[in-house]
């Protein structure tokens, strides 16, 4: 797919990795998953996100789910595909060989988590991943898991390479992101990486979500976010507000414990994770029950 950058709209989904009770990658869990999501109506797919446990894989792993997510999504919806690391170089080699796999239309690329670069090191590595990597950049803000965040400036400066295409940005913070939204032109996308601030976001200017709760209701999130492109505020704040509470249950530990568990429950794939996140208790796995239930998932 030749991804418009005009059109990078919408509901995009960072999507979970389910694993086999032995651990490995469920690639027919996969395949029914990503199926889901685009006869569901979403816009995009991120596999080998935070929520696609990343981190606790390796290198033949990510793109194992890569390509799996790439192959089912065809020339149907976007991919864009988790390749960021804390190392600049092996960003760089990962990108490049994830830019070789048909139906990968981006490159999702984190901030620089444990080394906490400064400002002049954080755009001096996404300028050269974005020189090297042989594909368009997403950046990737998210300074509660990173512990770094991009300043305003920064994110100015590197939205004027014409391979950087947008941010998913999940600070939560709307003034952040409005001075984003009034340094950067139209085609810049900006879209939320946080649930709970998804809606305002979009009103101030954002082009859709990288959304967790998607995996579960992609058809709800998809539909509030076309209600705010067509200017439905009242639409969109409804459907905002109706999945709030999910929206907390699925926060109430550490993603993607909840989500993952939640699609279990939901019958659409096994429970397991990668240590060091593991299976939730009896007790909040009742309270997930009752949150699906409430939502008319179960």
């Amino acid at each position: 797919m030749s991804l418009n950058f005009l059109e990078f709209t919408g509901a995009f989904t960072a999507l979970i990795t389910p694993f086999s009770d032995d651990g490995t990658v469920d690639i027919d869990a996969l395949r029914s998953l990503t199926r889901r999501q685009i006869d569901a109506g979403i816009s995009g797919l991120v596999p080998c996100g935070t929520t696609g446990e990343a981190a606790t894989m390796d290198e033949r792993e990510r793109l194992q789910v890569i390509e799996t997510v790439a192959d089912e999504a065809g020339d149907e919806v976007s991919v864009i595909a988790g390749t960021g690391t804390n190392d600049t170089r092996a960003s760089i080699e990962f990108s490049r060989r994830v830019a070789h796999i048909d139906g990968v239309d981006a490159a999702l690329v984190v901030t620089p988590y444990y080394n906490k670069p400064g400002q002049p090191e954080l755009l001096r590595h996404f300028q050269e991943i974005a020189d090297e990597g042989g594909i368009p950049v997403v950046l990737y803000n998210v300074p509660s898991r990173t512990g770094v965040s991009l300043s305003v400036d920064t994110v100015a400066k590197l939205a004027d390479h014409g391979a950087i295409v947008g941010i998913k940005e999940a600070s939560a913070d709307l003034a952040y992101d409005s001075d984003i939204r009034n340094r950067t032109d139209d085609d810049f996308a900006l879209l939320s990486g946080d649930d709970f601030t998804t809606f305002p976001l979009m009103t101030i200017g954002g082009q859709g979500c990288v959304s967790v709760v998607s995996n579960l209701i992609p058809s709800t999130m998809s539909k509030m976010c076309a209600a705010v492109l067509e200017g439905d505020l009242q639409t969109a704040r409804e459907i905002h507000l109706s999945i709030q509470p999910l929206a907390q249950t699925l926060f109430a530990k550490s993603n993607p414990i909840p989500v993952k568990t939640a699609a279990h429950l939901m019958g659409l794939c096994g429970p397991t994770l990668r240590g060091p996140l593991y299976e939730p208790d009896d007790e909040f796995k009742e309270v997930l029950a009752q949150a699906l239930e409430a939502h008319g998932l179960t």
